[in-house]
């Protein structure tokens, strides 16, 4: 087995976790969180820890084992303590707004583009921050990879949309000329 898949997911006070077959369900006090797992794929639960068993022994197996308890274990945190991603807004005059689930972007465009965030994920903006939050992990990362895609962060200048912990590598512009 994995050495992810062996791991046990401790589930902290608060949070219910039901496993009915393939299915499971996460429940805290940010919310709920269900998904069905893979069935070669079984799980057990003994006084608030999970575990995660292999049915066949085939490196197939073995390797979802592995995502499956990640995946359960991001939904145990998502449901307790929640996820937050920043994004940083770079460029002369370049901002953004949000207002109900619509997110406004002026990135340059000759309109500003509105970005209707999904059922879930929370957004505020601070000067040139945009600081989104939800319970679902992979819901969270797909919104703030669509919002970089408005504008990505170009190699000259900087400008654009970047995470909060990505490095844009810089390029030489033009050499002066001769």
């Amino acid at each position: 087995m994995s050495r992810i898949g062996k791991k046990p997911i401790s589930v902290p006070k608060g949070v219910k976790v039901d496993l009915k077959g393939v299915n499971v369900k996460v429940t805290g006090p940010k919310g709920a969180l269900e998904r069905n797992v893979r069935p070669e794929i079984e799980m057990a639960q003994n006084d608030g820890i999970i575990e995660i068993k292999c049915r066949d022994n085939s490196k197939r197996t073995d390797a979802f084992s592995g995502l499956t308890r990640t995946l359960i274990n991001n939904m145990v945190i998502g449901v307790s303590e929640g996820f937050k991603r920043k994004l940083i807004i770079e460029g002369v005059g370049y901002r953004a707004s949000v207002a109900g689930n619509v997110l406004t972007l002026n990135v340059g465009y000759s309109n500003p583009v509105e970005f209707s965030l999904p059922a879930g994920v929370g957004a505020t903006v601070e000067k040139s921050d945009i600081l989104l939050d939800c319970i679902d992990k992979e819901l969270l990362g797909l919104t703030a990879a669509r919002i970089r895609q408005v504008r990505k962060p170009e190699p000259y200048k900087g400008k654009g949309i970047r995470y909060e912990d990505e490095k844009i590598v810089r390029k030489v512009g033009k050499s002066g000329g001769k």
